[in-house]
């Protein structure tokens, strides 16, 4: 059965394989496994190479710019509180957003692939 890219997309937001959605794809935080252990769908042929790290970038910039710029044009704090305010937000948002947006990028890569 051929699954849709919404459905295939909405499965890599909690990081499940495209093809069936029961199994995780990762092994480790950002290694894929080689196959899903459920469906035998072969994962490790989608090469997300720097589509991940350039769509997280994209993702946390529109969330943390209009956060930065909200708090400093109503509030104004020191530059040393925001610095250590927004620099681990930053990081740790970074962190949770790049094994999903992997994810997205193998789920599309998936998707398009000739069948």
């Amino acid at each position: 059965m051929r699954v849709s890219l919404l459905l295939a997309l909405s499965r890599s937001v909690f990081k499940k394989c495209p093809q069936c959605g029961e199994e995780k794809i990762y092994k480790q935080y950002l290694k894929l496994k080689p196959y899903c252990n459920n469906c035998n769908e072969k994962l490790s042929i989608y090469r997300t190479d720097d589509f991940g790290p350039w769509l997280t970038i994209i993702i946390v910039g529109h969330i943390i710019v209009p956060l930065v710029l909200y708090i400093e044009q109503n509030y104004s704090p020191q530059l040393w509180l925001q610095a250590i305010t927004w620099i681990p937000i930053t990081i740790l948002t970074v962190l949770y957003m790049l094994p999903i947006s992997k994810s997205i990028c193998l789920a599309i890569l998936w998707s398009l692939r000739d069948k």
